[in-house]
C-alpha cells in the first residue's frame, strides 16, 4: 500500500509539474514568432541585442579560473541573511476603496518582488502577479517570505494582466488560472501566450507583442520594449523559446515604465529617449549577483537605468518576497537608498500593501532598517 501511495504521489507530482511547465510555441504560432527580428532561426530561440551574451558570461566566469571565488559566491556556501527572520511590515488589507477612487494620475500597491496592482486613469492593471506559495513548480522551492497582503478573491476587477516573461517568479500558473473565467485581457511578449493556451485561457483574451510594438485599449497604450534577460520554465532546457520584455504604459497625460527582469544595457536610454520622461519607473533592483549582472541590474546600474529613462520617481522591485540570490534580503533596498542619495533620485519605498498615489504626497518609512540585526 505504501509503495502504491508513493507511486501515486510521484505520478501526481510529475503531472502537476508538467502542467506548470506550460508549453513553448509550436506550429503556426512558432512560424509567426520566427519572423521576429529578435528571433534566431539558427539557434531556434530569441536573442538579446548582445547575441553572444551567455557565451561571454561563461567565458568570464569559468570555475577553474578561480575555484575559491566560485565557492564563496554560491547559494550552497552562503552565510548571509537571505530570508528575513520575521514578517516584513505590511498594510493588510490594502486600502482598495481609496485605490479605486477616480484618478487622472497613477496609484499603485506593491505586493512584493515584482507583483503590483496599478490604477492609471481608472484602468486597473495587474503586473507579473504571483500569489502562489512559491515561485516554482513546487511549494518547497523558492517559498514566499509571507502570505500576500490580499487574496486573489479580494482583488478589485482587473482590466489587464501584464506579463514581462515566463519565469516562475513572474508568470504563476495558479494565479493565471484564477482569472480563467474573468473578463480580463492578458498582454505578454511574443510566445508567452503559448503557456496560457496550455492552461486553457481563451485565445480571445490573449495579446502578445514584439519589442517596440504597441497596443492600445481604452486610451491606455501598452508598449513592449526591450530587456536584457532570457526565458524558460525548464531550467537550462529549452531556454529563450519565448520573448522577455520591459513595458511602457501611458495615457495622453501620464506614464510609467516597468523593467521586468533585465541587466543594464543601452535599451534603457533608447526607451528614455523615445518615451521618456517617465512619471514612475519600477526597476529590477534585487536578486542580483556579480556573476549574472548581464541579466539582472546591480543597484548602481538600476540607478543609472533610471537616469537613462529620465524617470521622476523610482520604485525598486524584484526584492522583498523571494530568495533567488545570495545577498542579504535587505541589501537591494539599502543599496538603492545609497545610490538614490548619490544621484539625487526620488526613491519610493512603500511597505507591502501600502497605497501610493502620484496625485498626493506620500509618506515613506525606512521600515526595513528596524529588521536589520
Amino acid at each position: 500500500m505504501k509503495i502504491f501511495l508513493l507511486i501515486l504521489f510521484s505520478a501526481l507530482f510529475f503531472l502537476t509539474s508538467c502542467i506548470q511547465f506550460g508549453e513553448n510555441p509550436s506550429g503556426e504560432h512558432l512560424e509567426q514568432i520566427q519572423k521576429s527580428p529578435n528571433y534566431s532561426i539558427e539557434d531556434e530561440s530569441f536573442k538579446n541585442r548582445r547575441e553572444h551574451l551567455f557565451e561571454e558570461m561563461r567565458a568570464r566566469d569559468r570555475f577553474w579560473d578561480n575555484p575559491s571565488k566560485r565557492f564563496s559566491n554560491n547559494m550552497l556556501f552562503n552565510s548571509r541573511e537571505t530570508v528575513p527572520q520575521t514578517d516584513l511590515p505590511e498594510i493588510k488589507p490594502p486600502n482598495i476603496e481609496e485605490f479605486l477612487k477616480p484618478t487622472k494620475s497613477i496609484k499603485f500597491i506593491w505586493f512584493g518582488h515584482s507583483s503590483m496592482l496599478v490604477n492609471i486613469n481608472n484602468i486597473i492593471i495587474l503586473i507579473d502577479p504571483v500569489f502562489s506559495d512559491a515561485a516554482s513548480p513546487v511549494s518547497f522551492i523558492v517559498p514566499r517570505f509571507q502570505p500576500p497582503v490580499l487574496g486573489l478573491e479580494n482583488l478589485p476587477k482587473i482590466d489587464y494582466i501584464l506579463i514581462s516573461h515566463d519565469h516562475y517568479d513572474h508568470l504563476d500558473m495558479e494565479t493565471i488560472l484564477y482569472f480563467k473565467e474573468k473578463k480580463v485581457k492578458f498582454i505578454t511578449p511574443l510566445g508567452v501566450t503559448s503557456h496560457l493556451k496550455k492552461w486553457r485561457i481563451a485565445e480571445s483574451k490573449l495579446f502578445e507583442l514584439d519589442w517596440w510594438e504597441e497596443i492600445k485599449f481604452k486610451g491606455i497604450s501598452f508598449v513592449c520594449t526591450p530587456a536584457q534577460h532570457f526565458s524558460g520554465r525548464l531550467g537550462t532546457l529549452n531556454v529563450s523559446k519565448t520573448l522577455w520584455a520591459s513595458w511602457v504604459v501611458k495615457s495622453d497625460s501620464i506614464n510609467f515604465y516597468y523593467s521586468g527582469d533585465s541587466g543594464y544595457d543601452i535599451h534603457y536610454k533608447q526607451i528614455g529617449d523615445k518615451y521618456g520622461p517617465f512619471d514612475l519607473a519600477f526597476i529590477d533592483s534585487g536578486q542580483y549577483n556579480i556573476r549574472w549582472r548581464e541579466v539582472h541590474n546591480l543597484p548602481e546600474e538600476a540607478a543609472q537605468a533610471f537616469l537613462d529613462l529620465k524617470g521622476k520617481a523610482l520604485v525598486p522591485v524584484h526584492w522583498g518576497m523571494f530568495n533567488l540570490s545570495i545577498h542579504d534580503w535587505f541589501e537591494p533596498i539599502e543599496e538603492s537608498e545609497r545610490y538614490a542619495e548619490k544621484y539625487g533620485i526620488d526613491l519610493m519605498t512603500p511597505k507591502l500593501g501600502q497605497l501610493v498615489s502620484l496625485d498626493r504626497q506620500n509618506i515613506f518609512e525606512k521600515w526595513w532598517k528596524r529588521l536589520i540585526n
